[in-house]
């Protein structure tokens, strides 16, 4: 069987909307019947799409003549939160605040120094927001945040997904953490087992159900009647969980990215 044509990433051009350069990316895929301009509202950029190679100009001009109804869309975009110092971002579905105590020496800050440069300390101590406390030089909390919400992500996950391939009788071959934006988890035919780490970020609910959802796909490779009863007997209402998803997931892709400036002179 012919593999199935992909898109292929071909160039990358600029608009500049109301003061605000946004990258344009634009792709050949020959399975497409027209010139498509798509605005990926997690990443605040526009994806134009052209059937041919030789169309790519085509293409391009295209997006620019289509700069009101980009506009239109960008407004709906919310700004992007650096994992930054004073930072607010969402874990396990609560509001945390990033805490950056600096370089001090491992004895100054006594146990909370053995659980490595990242931890998280209870609102029951802060006397507020609970928080995500980062060590070292602050080039590297960007990165450190990101690493530790990854690692979160991992264990639970594995975790939860074991459990179930367990309840399930199945056995994935692998599982994985991805940051993919088109979906929050995949199971291959090979039986691998991909899931986004951002779903630390959801309520523990939500993460439990795609957990469960992928898992259910190792016993039926599709959406049919079989699959989703099998999902509802591990999660009886898991309707709330799919709808969280829905209409709040487009917006932890915003999190751990910086604002972009544009391309360099």
């Amino acid at each position: 069987m012919p593999k199935r044509a992909k898109p292929i990433s071909l160039h990358i051009d600029y608009l500049d909307i109301d003061g605000r350069t946004v990258p344009v990316t634009a792709t050949h895929n020959p399975r497409a019947r027209r010139i498509i301009v798509r605005v990926d509202l997690a990443a605040g950029s526009v994806q134009v799409t052209s059937p041919s190679r030789r169309g790519m100009a085509q293409a391009l001009l295209f997006a620019h003549e289509q700069r009101e109804w980009i506009a239109e869309r960008l407004e709906q975009v919310p700004p992007p939160v650096p994992f930054k110092n004073g930072a607010h971002i969402p874990f396990r579905g609560r509001e945390h605040i990033i805490r950056h105590v600096g370089t001090r020496r491992a004895e100054a800050l006594g146990a909370e120094a053995e659980r490595g440069p990242v931890w998280r300390v209870r609102s029951a101590e802060t006397g507020g927001l609970p928080e995500i406390r980062v060590t070292g030089h602050a080039s590297f909390l960007q990165r450190r945040v990101a690493d530790w919400l990854r690692a979160q992500a991992r264990a639970e996950l594995n975790e939860r997904a074991l459990a179930y391939a367990e309840a399930f009788g199945v056995r994935p071959s692998r599982i994985t953490m991805r940051d993919q934006t088109s979906r929050w988890g995949s199971c291959s035919p090979t039986r691998a087992l991909s899931f986004s780490w951002r779903l630390i970020m959801a309520p523990p609910h939500v993460l439990e159900y795609v957990a469960a959802h992928e898992v259910a796909h190792l016993r039926h490779m599709n959406h049919g009647p079989r699959f989703w009863n099998l999902v509802r007997e591990a999660i009886p209402n898991f309707e709330p969980a799919k709808t969280w998803l829905e209409i709040h997931g487009p917006g932890l892709h915003r999190y751990g990215i910086a604002p972009f400036d544009g391309p360099d002179a």
